[in-house]
């Protein structure tokens, strides 16, 4: 039998995700194999958030292979992408010295290092001068070291004195993260992957783990083959390769996940499926507005909530609920998994929250096995921005710009005078592109991220970006980032292994990326750039006194010694011989821990605490279980625009491509945007797989051709973003969570017609 070039791939990224019974790990890339590695360099892969150990080969100088890191917590595999991540390394295509634009229009010119930071510093110094702190802003990444993440943060917010410090995190993590602090008092999982292998029920929902997560996809489905009796449920719209394991499907109507999980909730309680031992002791209730409640005004909340109305709600089956609710409750332990569909929204802390809310009502929860565990999308966001502090409302290890408590603390660690720390929080990524826009922001910095292409509401974005008076400094590595046409000025860095630093994955678990080679003439770490550029435009030279990245983690990890978020005992010496730390990680003995807020587990909870759990970020010890209501989207359908319209990723991608799209085998499997539409809505509507088509939104249209299937459930059709030629974001409306100011790519109204 023949196959093609593309099926061959498509073959092999699915057996990355599906998991083969053998369980072998993906080789080193086949186009590496006959250059013989001199040495392995342990890393951590570039791509998402599940934070798979590499190992990287190195010969004569030059990195030639890749292959898994068998000590880290995937065991040797990598999926696809990360099995083909030298290519992307060794890519011609780079940025490989700093360009500036001289004038609005015109092109990008290589220029000298001194005179690149001469000019960043003069530009920022002359706003802050003239127009106050409040004119510059930081714009960072996900996709950065923890050391840069924290530097950068210290410099704006210590150095410059302004909050306007906020980052990609904000478009996909937001969400998880006020959910977290609003149901636990703290942000991050309180489990580790190695629930994945202890679970009995796994409650996905809001994630396309097969093609966002794919070697998590792979354990998930061992766990599934190795073990009888385990169950899946899928709570998604779209019929994706994940549901494809599932035993249970729900494709409810978009938006309408809310109810559903509050009728799972009724079900538990009428069934006498909670657990009043756990609840009862551990359990806080809150109202929508987070007055105290009780257990009865909860039972009353939920009846609005019935399983026959919310079964007409949400355009499913009643049985679904029913069966939903048991599996969840009655399982010996769960494990709730989500992602984007679930952050991405107006409501997405409320999900998180209701999310939340079942492992509480049932006690699924702070156990092997039972947790709800938010999936990252990228590889630093947790360790990076979130535990660093790198949002505009944020400071370092769990502490908060409008307390004046962790203000105090912040400016007596870094050495600066009481009050520098301005008291309100800076603006947050919508309303800094709105800021650029106006005028009101002057200078940025964009720091290894693409908001050219990933903001939604693009032609705003755009239009802000061109601002005639905005100075945008970009530090990015390859040359087709669309973010770049906008550029003022380039900088260019040491790319992934070029470079040491750390990364802070999804399951708290922090990992050494080492230096494996020396990056292009050209190309300088980003840690050094950022020091350069702050003693240039005036910080005092006390705070930036920073050889390279391992000095800054170094005083990061004093910063984190003593708070809930403690890694002091990861030491870069200690890092180095292993592959990955979990926090909290307090000394240098400590192993690392498993299960947060659980005694004897848990190195913050007190030895001789009385009681088993002790959720110690809330000033009551216990858990909030939020009573929040079904509320649907910003942007409904009606007569003029009668579909959904959501946004997916594929496997062949990762999120703008700019690294993907190197490596020929990803990008000649999945070369170009399209629509997904289902085959009922197809035939209504006069489209076959394969026609081009118009789609539209309130905002732009754009032609895009068909892929016709049983994906997308009636009603809904689904583009991904990763093409830059084809910039869906385009379609979506910047509509935020009034909580975590996170925007709503998942559900907008649009319609589609053959072009």
């Amino acid at each position: 039998m023949e196959c093609t070039r593309r099926d061959f791939l498509r073959y092999m990224a699915l057996s990355a995700a599906l998991a083969a019974v053998s369980g072998a790990p993906l080789p080193a890339s086949a186009a590496q194999q006959d250059e013989k590695p001199d040495t392995w360099v342990k890393g951590v892969c570039r791509y998402c958030g599940t934070g798979c150990g590499v190992l990287v080969g190195v010969k004569n100088g030059k990195a030639v292979a890749i292959k898994g890191d068998p000590d880290n917590h995937n065991k040797g595999l990598l999926c696809l992408k990360g099995a083909l991540l030298i290519p992307v390394l060794n890519s011609p295509d780079r940025v490989t010295s700093p360009m500036v634009r001289r004038t609005k229009g015109g092109p990008l010119e290589p220029i000298g290092w001194d005179e690149a930071l001469d000019l960043l510093a003069r530009k920022f110094r002359t706003a802050i001068d003239t127009h106050g702190p409040k004119s510059v802003a930081y714009y960072g990444s996900g996709q950065c070291l923890t050391e840069e993440s924290y530097l950068a943060s210290k410099i704006f917010k210590a150095g410059l004195r302004t909050n306007n410090v906020d980052g990609n995190p904000r478009l996909c993590m937001a969400s998880a993260v006020g959910g977290y602090v609003t149901s636990f008092g703290k942000d991050e999982p309180m489990g580790t992957y190695e629930d994945i292998d202890q679970a009995s029920c796994f409650f996905i929902i809001g994630s396309n783990t097969s093609e966002a997560h794919p070697v998590l996809f792979r354990r998930i489905a061992r766990r599934k083959q190795a073990t009888p009796g385990v169950k899946i449920i899928v709570a998604d719209p779209r019929r994706t390769n994940t549901s494809r394991i599932a035993d249970l499907h729900i494709a409810f109507r978009p938006g309408t996940d809310l109810a559903l999980m509050n009728s799972m909730a009724w079900v538990m309680v009428h069934e006498e499926l909670d657990n009043s031992r756990f609840w009862g002791k551990y359990v806080a209730f809150k109202d929508n507005e987070g007055k105290d409640c009780s257990f009865d005004d909860y039972k009353a909340f939920l009846e609005d909530y019935r399983p026959e109305k919310v079964a007409g709600i949400c355009h499913i089956p009643e049985e679904q609920i029913w069966q939903a609710a048991r599996l969840f409750a009655e399982s010996p332990a769960t494990t709730s998994l989500w992602c984007m569909g679930i952050n991405q929204r107006v409501r997405g802390v409320w999900a998180n929250n209701l999310i939340h809310n079942l492992h509480l009502i049932s006690g699924q929860i702070c156990r092997p096995g039972a947790t709800p565990f938010s999936l990252t999308g990228q590889p630093n966001a947790c360790g990076g921005v979130r535990d660093a502090g790198a949002l505009s409302h944020l400071l370092p290890a769990g502490r908060a710009i409008p307390n004046p408590k962790h203000r105090a603390e912040m400016e007596q660690l870094w050495g600066v005078p009481e009050g520098t720390i301005a008291p309100e929080p800076g603006y947050h990524t919508v309303a800094l592109f709105e800021a650029l826009g106006r005028g009101d922001v002057k200078a940025l910095l964009i720091c290894e991220t693409n908001p050219a292409h990933t903001l939604p509401n693009l032609n705003k974005v755009h239009k802000a970006m061109s601002h005639p008076d905005a100075f945008i400094a970009v530090i990015e590595a390859f040359p087709d980032a669309v973010t770049l046409r906008y550029a003022d000025l380039v900088l260019a860095p040491a790319f992934w292994c070029e470079r040491d630093g750390v990364y802070g994955c999804g399951e708290r678990r922090y990992a050494l990326i080492e230096k494996a080679v020396e990056p292009p003439q050209g190309c300088r770490p980003t840690v050094n750039t950022l020091v350069e550029f702050a003693r240039r435009a005036g910080v005092d030279p006390k705070l930036v006194d920073f050889r390279n990245a391992a000095d800054v983690w170094e005083e990061w990890r004093t910063v984190s010694k003593g708070t809930t978020y403690d890694f002091y005992g990861m030491t870069r010496e200690r890092l180095r011989k292993e592959s990955g730390l979990i926090w909290p990680c307090p000394h240098e003995k400590h192993p690392g821990t498993r299960l947060r807020y659980v005694r004897g587990e848990d190195p913050i909870v007190p030895a001789d605490h009385p009681d088993k759990f002790f959720f110690y970020g809330r000033p009551d010890g216990k858990a909030a279980l939020w009573m929040r209501p079904y509320q649907g989207a910003a942007e409904e359908p009606d007569a003029d625009y009668p579909l959904y319209l959501t946004s997916m990723r594929v496997i062949d991608h990762w999120h703008t491509a700019t690294m993907t799209g190197k490596v020929p085998e990803l990008q000649k499997a999945n070369p170009s945007a399209f629509v997904e539409i289902n085959g009922d809505d197809a035939t209504r509507l006069g489209i076959a797989h394969g026609d081009a088509c118009v789609v539209e939104t309130r905002r732009d249209k754009m032609t895009l051709p068909a892929r016709v299937s049983d994906v997308c459930r009636t009603g809904l059709i689904a583009v991904p973003f990763f093409d830059r030629e084809k910039l869906v974001n385009k379609l979506f409306l910047d509509a935020t969570d009034p909580i975590s100011r996170e925007p709503e790519y998942k559900i907008c109204a649009a319609r589609i017609r053959k072009a």
